[in-house]
């Protein structure tokens, strides 16, 4: 598939939230019918350079949106301080998983994250998620490490 990545505006946001939606972890989390915090967090992305908010067009139907991640930079101290690059929300729509495109995107991130100088690419996966870990590793990254989170609420 060749698709267009470009920055999500706030008129994706539907789209967006119903792909987060569209699977069993998001539909127990996520709130399509309510986007007024789906709203607030967007103005806080578009704000900071630092975060990309991405979705995929396939090149033949611009304007419909069939994938999105968000690549964050971060920079840090470790590694000589060098900055690493964040994949984290990745989705495709269900009617076009299986055919490339979360390839495509994730290629995409990965040069992204190179252009500003990142020395690592990591994500995080639901351990759940055993399709996508499969996916991860075919596209050449590691299991490397064991992550922890706490939820804070809300």
């Amino acid at each position: 598939m060749n698709v267009t990545m470009r920055y999500a505006t706030s008129e994706d946001i539907p789209e967006i939230v119903a792909m987060l939606a569209d699977d069993p972890l998001g539909a127990a989390r996520e709130s399509p019918d309510d986007l007024k915090l789906y709203e607030a967090a967007f103005e806080r992305i578009a704000a900071d350079p630092n975060q990309h908010l991405m979705v995929a067009e396939p090149a033949d139907a611009a304007g419909q949106v069939v994938g999105t991640l968000q690549l964050s930079v971060i920079h840090g101290l470790s590694r000589r301080g060098a900055s690493r690059a964040l994949i984290e929300a990745v989705r495709v729509h269900a009617s076009q998983r299986g055919g490339g495109l979360g390839t495509e995107m994730i290629g995409w991130a990965v040069a992204e994250a190179r252009r500003q100088g990142c020395a690592v690419v990591q994500l995080t996966s639901d351990a759940t998620r055993v399709d996508a870990h499969r996916f991860y590793e075919r596209i050449g990254f590691e299991a490397s490490h064991l992550g922890f989170k706490m939820t804070l609420g809300g």
